[in-house]
């Protein structure tokens, strides 16, 4: 009897572990677009901010790429796939839009992600989705409709639009391929080597398209504005590399090991809530109310598309993913 008790203290405390490393997680990713803006308005490319945030980011997680080793021999494909989508593509693009449209907007634009996997499952896959994961779609739609307020011509920049819908894309590939593999834990890669090789993949694309070379270095040693208040560069870049990517990418991680699938990804959503804080206060990004109450929605229709997934092994349609697992877990991807 004791031994269930400490059994079930032991559990009580990992999941309030997990659910703290979600929070951590969500709060370092939300983080991201409001320290990479400056940066770009103060010159760089917004290829290049992305390219010092892998590559940064890839030389810190070098060691974890040396000890999962094994997985070039074993999983060549899902390294490739994960860097080129996971990484690459999710940075690039929504570096991208935040140079045109707000960063809150660019991140809601992004959370569309959970209804396009819906839409791999059912249309690609030909698996039945629920009700309630249907009706999350919806609401996502529809809200995003208020945020990019529609009825006054699509207010916001239309490319920015559209490369924010390009980061969301690359999330499904994402969350597709971060379910490979899971259905036998034997066989699962290390989730932590799995993001140290596609940090690795991602930088080395990266280069190549955003040719590094050409940058404006001294960007780094002046400072940057931020709604009128001059912040070092460098400190900015650290924050992005460290927090934002290395610390967001583990906690993530660990946290989903701890958490149940759906509460990892319900975390999750806080992600779009904390950037468009943070983008109101420190960047002076100020939404509309219709905005506000589209965001809202947004997050309330990937809510239900989320967590109205039933268990690994059910036999009940799916609400998301490429597997029986949920992918959306593992939304630590933006």
């Amino acid at each position: 009897m004791p031994v269930r008790t400490s059994e079930s203290s032991q559990g009580s405390r990992g999941k309030g572990m997990g659910l703290g490393l979600a929070l951590v997680s969500a709060l370092a990713f939300g983080g991201s677009g409001v320290a990479a803006k400056p940066l770009i308005e103060a010159g760089l490319d917004p290829l290049h901010v992305v390219w010092l945030r892998v590559a940064g980011a890839a030389l810190v997680m070098l060691p974890l790429a040396v000890r999962h080793r094994d997985l070039v021999r074993r999983r060549p494909a899902l390294l490739a796939g994960f860097g080129l989508l996971g990484v690459a593509g999710v940075q690039a693009f929504y570096f991208a839009s935040i140079s045109r449209i707000p960063v809150g907007v660019a991140l809601l634009v992004e959370y569309l992600a959970p209804a396009l996997v819906l839409g791999w499952v059912r249309f690609v896959q030909r698996r039945p989705v629920t009700r309630a994961a249907a009706l999350g779609v919806v609401l996502a739609v529809g809200g995003l409709a208020c945020v990019v307020e529609v009825w006054a011509g699509l207010s916001f920049d239309a490319l920015g639009l559209l490369l924010a819908l390009g980061a969301a894309c690359c999330q499904v590939g994402y969350f597709v391929l971060s379910d490979q593999g899971t259905d036998s834990a034997d066989e699962a890669p290390d989730p932590l080597g799995v993001i140290a090789y596609g940090l690795l993949v991602g930088a080395a694309v990266l280069t190549v398209v955003a040719r590094p070379w050409s940058m404006e270095w001294s960007v780094l040693a002046d400072s940057a504005d931020m709604n009128g208040t001059p912040v070092a560069a460098a400190l900015l870049l650290s924050w992005i590399v460290l927090i934002a990517t290395v610390v967001a990418y583990v906690t993530g991680v660990v946290s989903v090991r701890r958490l149940s699938p759906q509460v990892a990804g319900v975390v999750a959503c806080l992600e779009a809530v904390i950037a468009t804080v943070l983008a109101w206060v420190l960047l002076g990004e100020h939404l509309s109310a219709p905005q506000i109450i589209g965001g809202a929605v947004v997050l309330l229709g990937a809510f239900i598309a989320q967590s109205s997934a039933p268990s690994k092994g059910s036999p009940e349609p799916v609400a998301g993913g490429g597997g029986e697992r949920e992918p959306a877990a593992r939304s630590a991807a933006a």
